[in-house]
């Protein structure tokens, strides 16, 4: 019979088992095509750029992408392992539907207007072929951070910048609060003050019920800009779906 020391420790051992066993991939390859990334400008916006040509052509984004499809899924543990992979798994594959239609001015001219390519089939994860709006409405979006959205890009100028390094477990909460200030400081991508309005992207309209768990999209802003002054705030900053690559 278990006493209930005893249960404890069985359930502690568990823990230690389950905790050892977890596994976030090792990134090295992802952060060679990174390298593929530096600041720059396009049509007027300040922006983080990408090398699509040499990524194609030294083929590091296809070794970043082999490594990712064929990592095993159930190795991922807690939630912070789980949003670090996809954010990183959707921002490769976003990053193969442009290398695979290399050259195109737009992600968005991998589909159409009856067949958008966020429904195209982007890569293989877990074994099973998924579209970019799978990773992000089926498998991010459901977990409850919506600060995704400032993570997640989408091979465009107005989209939140590809970040310099992988998302990690460890380090998660500190990158996605980075990525959200950037965004949020860059006058031709987040947020910026026009006369007696605070126009802000049109990611915060698209996704407005996602920022519910901050108290809504006006005090999520607040939380990374916190000296804006009493002005309405209005989604309606143009997007740009140019591809964000270098020129």
């Amino acid at each position: 019979m278990f006493t209930k020391k005893s249960l404890l420790l069985t359930l502690s051992l568990l823990w230690l088992i389950g905790s050892a066993a977890a596994e976030e991939p090792d990134w090295t390859l992802y952060q060679t095509v990174l390298s593929h990334v530096k600041p720059g400008a396009k049509n007027g916006v300040s922006l983080m750029l990408v090398d699509y040509a040499a990524i194609k052509t030294n083929g590091s984004l296809n070794k970043a992408y082999q490594g990712l499809s064929s990592f095993k899924i159930e190795k991922l543990s807690s939630r912070e392992e789980k949003l670090a992979f996809y954010i990183n798994a959707y921002n490769i594959l976003a990053l193969k539907m442009v290398v695979d239609h290399w050259p195109t001015e737009s992600i968005k001219d991998a589909g159409s207007l009856f067949s958008p390519v966020w429904d195209k089939p982007a890569g293989e994860l877990g074994d099973k072929t998924v579209t970019l709006a799978e990773v992000e409405h089926k498998i991010l979006r459901p977990m409850g951070e919506p600060r995704i959205h400032l993570a997640i890009v989408c091979a465009s100028v107005s989209c939140p910048d590809l970040r310099r390094e992988p998302f990690t477990a460890a380090k998660l909460d500190e990158q996605l609060d980075d990525q959200a200030r950037q965004f949020l400081n860059n006058q031709g991508k987040g947020l910026n003050i026009d006369k007696n309005v605070i126009r802000v992207s049109r990611i915060f309209d698209w996704f407005k019920e996602d920022f519910k768990v901050y108290g809504g999209v006006p005090a999520f802003i607040k939380r990374y800009s916190r000296d804006l002054p009493a002005l309405k705030f209005e989604a309606d900053m143009a997007y740009d779906w140019a591809v964000n690559a270098v020129q």
